[in-house]
């Protein structure tokens, strides 16, 4: 065993997304934490607490299809051992799903409209599919499985698995993120509500994170730090201006189905033939307690300074919700609880999460950001990933050389 002293870290992440939170989590829970050297600040720009921007309003997919397949291999078995460890399914809705694609028809019911956000033209949301989609033989053979019961049969032209009975999963990202920075707190980690500004560095190591206060915009403050590690998703670049980070919107409605119907849990990416040709493809995830979450096209709209500032397009929530109730009566007759917007980061360049120490900028400044669509997904190998960087164990990022920072930047 060493007997080399540790030095003190004071160890600042930016940004308190599921990401962020994760990162804290993980860094508390490493075999080297001790709140005798080790202080964990998470810095937080919403006013209104962590998990404000997709970690908050995405989807919730697990998926070992997923991608990167590095992060995949590591984050899908952490997902199941946390779950294990701290009563996930109760505490942030953690179950095994079914999914597939779904092809068919919609029926008529208003103006539906592309789903598409004001002020912004169409993106991918950049997800994949996992099994190969094939076309049945007949009608007959549509192979909707027999608890698929809330999209209509009639309507219904093939369903095709995306994955095996343990392949896929799911969580309630709001309640994820807020459970891992919960968990971190018992362990030390300190909340922060501000909008970082700067970066420090002395002889390009890091010295601190400038940052202005969240409930006076006039006062600014410096957080000392050993160690950075940038995880604001597509606000990141407001940091590091040469990350190549770009932003996708994405509209979402969560709905809540009368009262005595049961919604199995599936999660559908759906291709709907509307009246007069047109094509739309929300995605649908059942979730516990029988709410549906839905989720419509990105958008290229401009991202605003604060997570808070975030515009939701009502138009593209009504189009989104209007397409899932033209398949599926039980969802037309459900309520809408909420009406959301989120942000994703994206690498600009292609690939990517980023995930690493950024040498090339500083010492001790480490990027986690660009996870596009899987972010819920590979939060904790990300985590994991970081805390081993920071904390003195890398035998394993040795395979992630298509992620390290110094690729991109």
């Amino acid at each position: 065993m060493s007997t080399d002293k540790v030095d003190q870290r004071n160890i600042v992440i930016i940004g308190g997304g599921i990401i962020g939170c994760s990162i804290a989590y993980y860094l508390s829970r490493h075999p080297s934490y001790s709140t005798s050297t080790t202080n964990i600040i998470v810095l937080e720009a919403s006013a209104n607490g962590v998990a404000q921007g997709a970690s908050g309003k995405a989807g919730g997919l697990i998926a070992k299809w997923a991608y990167p397949r590095e992060i995949v291999d590591i984050s899908f078995p952490e997902h199941v051992k946390l779950a294990e460890e701290h009563n996930g399914a109760e505490r942030w809705g953690w179950r095994f799903v079914g999914c597939g694609s779904w092809d068919g028809k919609g029926e008529v019911l208003a103006e539906s409209g592309s789903g598409v956000g004001k002020g912004g033209k169409r993106k991918s949301l950049e997800k994949t599919l996992g099994f190969e989609a094939t076309t049945p033989a007949s009608r007959l053979d549509k192979g909707l499985p027999d608890d698929l019961t809330w999209v209509k049969e009639e309507l219904t032209t093939s369903y095709s698995p995306m994955s095996g009975p343990d392949g896929t999963a799911q969580v309630h990202p709001y309640l994820f993120t807020t459970s891992m920075l919960d968990l971190a707190k018992e362990k030390g980690v300190q909340l922060v509500k501000g909008t970082a500004i700067s970066v420090e560095q002395v002889n390009r190591h890091v010295t601190g994170v400038t940052y202005r206060d969240r409930s006076d915009s006039s006062r600014i403050e410096t957080l000392l730090a050993t160690h950075v590690v940038l995880s604001a998703g597509a606000w990141s670049p407001s940091i590091i201006p040469s990350l190549p980070i770009t932003a996708t919107r994405a509209h979402s409605v969560t709905i809540h189905p009368k009262a005595g119907v049961t919604i199995s849990p599936y999660v559908l990416f759906t291709d709907i033939t509307l009246p007069h040709s047109l094509s739309v493809s929300p995605e649908i995830y059942a979730r516990p307690n029988n709410e549906v979450y839905a989720c419509g096209p990105g958008d290229d709209s401009i991202l605003p300074d604060n997570v808070d500032d975030v515009e939701v397009d009502l138009a593209a929530c009504q189009s989104i919700t209007n397409h899932v109730g033209s398949i599926s009566q039980e969802l037309r007759e459900g309520v809408v609880d909420k009406r959301q917007a989120c942000f994703l980061p994206v690498v600009r360049t292609g690939g990517g999460p980023i995930i690493g120490e950024a040498e090339n900028i500083a010492k001790g400044l480490y990027i986690a950001t660009g996870h596009t669509c899987w972010g819920i997904c590979n939060a904790p190998g990300t985590a994991k990933l970081i805390a081993e960087l920071i904390m003195g164990r890398k035998g394993r990022l040795r395979n992630l050389t298509k992620l390290v920072p110094s690729r991109f930047l």
